[in-house]
């Protein structure tokens, strides 16, 4: 089972739950040069949107959204594994996590559907060593 996994840091930032708001905070990152390696949005309630933002360069992006008064909380550390779409392949990532007592309170995986996956682990601060140790990172 080919993968990789490594350490990433996460922000939050809130929006409005309507049309267009995470279009606009996404179009302006892509326009000042912001790579994300991932990116998540859910319902914070019945009129904001929570979104997750996984940058590439951690330090790009927080001066990019200082600069644009984007409201952030964060960094978080955070795992992200890519590897091969194998049966099995997360198993065997909660396996290793499991054996060090460490539990994901949080995750999000998708295929691209030509044999490869990409895989956000979140698990607490106070844990993250030990998963780090546990998954070799």
């Amino acid at each position: 089972m080919a993968f990789k996994i490594q350490r990433v840091d996460y922000f939050y930032t809130s929006v409005e739950d309507r049309p267009g708001e995470a279009y606009k905070l996404l179009s302006m990152l892509a326009d000042v040069g912001v790579n994300l390696l991932a990116f998540n949005a859910v319902p914070i309630g019945p009129l904001r949107t929570q979104l997750s933002l996984f940058p590439e360069d951690p330090r790009i992006f927080t001066e990019e959204a200082r600069k644009a008064g984007i409201p952030l909380d964060g960094p978080y550390p955070a795992l992200l594994a890519q590897g091969d779409d194998e049966l099995g392949a997360l198993a065997g990532i909660h396996e290793r996590l499991y054996q060090a007592n460490v539990n994901v309170f949080a995750s999000n995986c998708v295929t691209d559907g030509r044999g490869s996956y990409g895989y956000i682990i979140y698990v607490r601060p106070e844990e993250f060593k030990s998963a780090t140790e546990a998954l070799k990172v």
